[in-house]
């Protein structure tokens, strides 16, 4: 359309009282200009299935989108992944993740630059420490470490805490071993 034929005047009718506002104003309108599409106005409805049949059916009610919150509008992230968390039971799991995460405020700058929370399961926490002392350090502040990962996460969240440490260098090489073999030797001589 046009801007001239937006600016067509609009009909008075006989009566000279008439003001054109309102409905009267929007009819006017429709009759000027004819409706948008053809038949009803368009709204949203499921593509039409064909049955064995052939013959093309639609479901029981027409898809129609209101001014109130429905499930098909665009909903918050964070609403949605706690929803999505709540549902699988993800709860304590995503709770123990965001505390390994933040392991250094929990614990303390000094003792996590010498241990790192490794794995939970099984309401417990397993920590790797970086030397046997650190690891025997962390061991006797156990029970302290319950305590405050229950207090950030909630009470039997965490009810144990395995303290690995170090591992020595393994002399194992390739698939194959010996049971109660020498190790490596020098075999020159």
């Amino acid at each position: 359309m046009s801007d001239d034929e937006l600016e067509q005047p609009v009909e008075k009718p006989a009566d000279p009282e008439w003001n054109p506002s309102g409905l009267e104003l929007a009819r006017a309108v429709v009759a000027t200009f004819g409706t948008l599409g053809k038949g009803r106005p368009r709204r949203n409805r499921p593509r039409p299935s064909t049955s064995a049949g052939g013959r093309r059916r639609y479901g029981d009610e027409p898809i129609v989108s209101g001014p109130s919150p429905d499930d098909r509008d665009p909903q918050v992230l964070d609403a949605t992944m706690d929803r999505l968390v709540a549902e699988h039971g993800w709860s304590t799991n995503v709770a123990v993740a965001g505390a390994i995460a933040r392991w250094d405020h929990i614990v303390g700058p000094e003792v996590a630059a010498h241990c790192k929370a490794e794995r939970y399961a099984d309401a417990e926490l397993t920590v790797r420490a970086d030397s046997t002392a650190w690891a025997t350090q962390v061991r006797l502040l156990a029970p302290t470490l319950v305590q405050r990962l229950n207090q950030e996460l909630g009470d039997d969240t965490v009810r144990r805490v395995i303290v690995v440490g170090p591992t020595g260098p393994s002399w194992r090489k390739g698939p194959r071993s010996v049971r109660d073999g020498r190790g490596p030797r020098d075999t020159y001589g």
